[in-house]
């Protein structure tokens, strides 16, 4: 892990809620409706860089009606879990992968890259001051929003020289109520064409969808299947997640990364885990069609839809203009179900992480926390199981 590259000032909120309160939160938090007492902010300046770093209480952000943001949508956001692991640490999952996409979606809109460890430093920041708010639950986690803003305020077309980046903090629980969900697929509308912002994580591709996300909630569907801008004949993501397929064969096969499609951190994981099985696993085009027949014939077996929220989370029905169609009759399947477990085991450090994505920070007391700040290794990996740490 690298080292940090900004000190942090800590103001803390004197307005924190009781234990009591908290522990009430905790006890059915929902999903990003709870947020905790306290968030990062961190400024840059176009010729003195990012300066300026602190942890302060949640509250409203002042902003200039004319602030770039408002008007030009330079925005960006970032998912990521904070876990209650199972030896008492808390842990982040591959919170390297989250810092590099985020630079690389700076990139893309033209706005000032945070460096890669100064992002993992921010939400290690927030969390060893938020530590209470991290459930103990199996199932729950705490989810941080990293986000940065264009704040300059003018009227122009060019980039901002000015933004904020700001982490916030909400305790989750389940992202669906249902561990089966059905999906609506758009020929109305697409999230992302060749040569856009598909890649990039900003909330114009989010505000693009909810259009077609309200037409499948008015469909009965919990999710929407986007098909490729071109000739709509393409399965290319969900509205918040990616999509898998599983064949009869033991093939697993997912969209191609291609630039309209989201290089997921969950995907990528659940791709290495597939190959670590001795799956066939494909990244190739799927088309809406094949979809539909694979599905008929059974040669379709299972079908998943992932994300950081979400995880792991069966497709059973998918709706479209002509009709609808059912995956396995509705159920999770053997492979969807193993992968789910492999994948959430490792994030809890209840199963052996030979790839080291675990990143784990000590919050167990006032000793361990004031230790773990002063200490340069923010947090450390580990490729082992939370029994091979007690031993």
């Amino acid at each position: 892990m690298s080292l940090a590259v900004l000190d942090f000032v800590h103001h803390p909120n004197p307005n924190a809620v009781s234990d009591a309160e908290r522990a009430r939160l905790l006890e059915n938090p929902g999903f990003g409706s709870v947020f905790t007492d306290h968030m990062v902010l961190i400024n840059y300046d176009e010729g003195k860089g990012w300066h300026d770093a602190r942890v302060a209480p949640y509250a409203p952000i002042p902003m200039d009606p004319a602030s770039a943001v408002l008007h030009y949508a330079q925005e960006i956001f970032e998912g990521l879990k904070a876990y209650r692991l199972c030896d008492g640490t808390i842990g982040f999952f591959r919170p390297d992968a989250n810092a590099r996409r985020f630079r690389q979606s700076a990139e893309r809109l033209a706005m000032a890259q945070l460096p890669e460890d100064l992002f993992v430093q921010s939400i290690m920041e927030l969390v060893r001051t938020e530590a209470a708010w991290v459930p103990q639950e199996e199932g729950k986690s705490l989810y941080l929003r990293p986000f940065m803003i264009a704040t300059e305020p003018f009227l122009g077309m060019r980039p901002s020289t000015k933004y904020l980046y700001v982490v916030i903090a909400s305790p989750v629980a389940s992202y669906f109520k249902r561990a089966i969900v059905s999906a609506w697929v758009s020929h109305d509308y697409v999230r992302a064409a060749p040569g856009g912002t598909g890649a990039a994580k900003c909330g114009g591709n989010y505000a693009a969808s909810l259009a077609a996300q309200r037409q499948a909630y008015e469909q009965g569907c919990d999710q929407v299947v986007f098909l490729d801008a071109v000739e709509r004949r393409w399965v290319e993501e969900m509205g918040g997640m990616h999509i898998f397929f599983v064949m009869n064969d033991g093939t697993l096969l997912t969209p191609p990364l291609s630039g309209t499609i989201l290089p997921g951190v969950t995907r990528n994981s659940i791709l290495a885990l597939a190959r670590e099985r001795g799956l066939t696993v494909k990244e190739e085009r799927y088309s809406f069609a094949q979809w539909q027949e694979d599905a008929r014939s059974s040669r379709l077996t299972e079908c998943f839809a992932c994300g950081t929220a979400a995880v792991i989370t069966t497709i059973g029905k998918v709706q479209h203009k002509d009709g609808s169609f059912v995956i396995r009759n509705g159920e999770t399947g053997t492979l969807t179900h193993d992968l789910r477990e492999q994948l959430v085991g490792i994030q809890r450090g209840q199963r052996a992480d030979p790839h080291g994505w675990v990143v784990r920070l000590q919050v167990k007391g006032p000793a361990d926390v004031q230790q773990t700040q002063s200490s340069p290794q923010l947090g450390r990996r580990s490729g082992s199981t939370c029994r091979d740490v007690d031993d």
